[in-house]
């Protein structure tokens, strides 16, 4: 088998982000947890940037470009993409964000372990707030059987739903712990109806945004 390849970093300009000193909030939740219906009522409301880190990635990959190729090759022999590849997909993003007058970021889905966490907050700033859409397995359950109902998503199945929550759930449990731990996690019980849950979210972030 032909050697995994390693892709080299870019040397990225942080400086236009780190002079517009908007807040960074990252968005941890569960499939099923409504994170990303909220995402697209808080970018409304705030002028934030909702960034993913796999849709930057299918993005990457499908550019053709030469780190694309490399990383299609990673994930082709079963790799996992490395952390620092990831963080640079990321801060080009914010810098083109920030050049179209970008007021913040919600990065979605990060981090999925503490060393992610740990390692942005280092190379790029520390985030503003972790909001954590908080949901019981039954709930995430039935709301991705019910979605399976129209997807059509192979992975939308009870044996593969009860494995990626157990997947999410081992992986975010410990992320929740430290933020919780630093008083910088905001636990969003998303039960309720997309406005209810909305309210609970502008509350936290009413705060966060004034004080940045």
């Amino acid at each position: 088998m032909p050697p995994v390849p390693v892709v080299e970093r870019k040397n990225i300009d942080l400086g236009p982000l780190k002079a517009a000193n908007v807040p960074i909030f990252f968005i941890v939740g569960g499939p099923g947890s409504g994170k990303g219906t909220q995402c697209e009522k808080i970018v409304a409301k705030y002028g934030l940037t909702h960034l993913s880190s796999g849709d930057l990635l299918r993005a990457e990959v499908k550019s053709g470009s030469p780190r694309g190729t490399q990383l299609t090759k990673i994930m082709e022999a079963g790799e996992l993409v490395p952390l620092e590849v990831v963080l640079d997909l990321i801060k080009e993003a914010m810098l083109e964000a920030i050049k179209k007058g970008s007021k913040g970021f919600l990065i979605d889905g990060y981090p999925r372990e503490v060393k992610q966490g740990e390692q942005f907050e280092a190379e790029i700033q520390p985030s503003k707030l972790v909001v954590y859409f908080d949901v019981s397995e039954e709930t995430l359950v039935k709301r991705l059987l019910h979605r399976a109902k129209t997807s059509g998503r192979a992975d939308d199945n009870m044996e593969t739903i009860k494995k990626r929550l157990h997947t999410f759930n081992n992986a975010t449990a410990p992320v929740v712990l430290h933020y919780e731990k630093k008083g910088k996690l905001a636990r969003i019980k998303a039960e309720g109806s997309v406005d209810e849950i909305f309210a609970v979210v502008t509350s936290h972030l009413d705060k966060a945004v004034a004080g940045k």
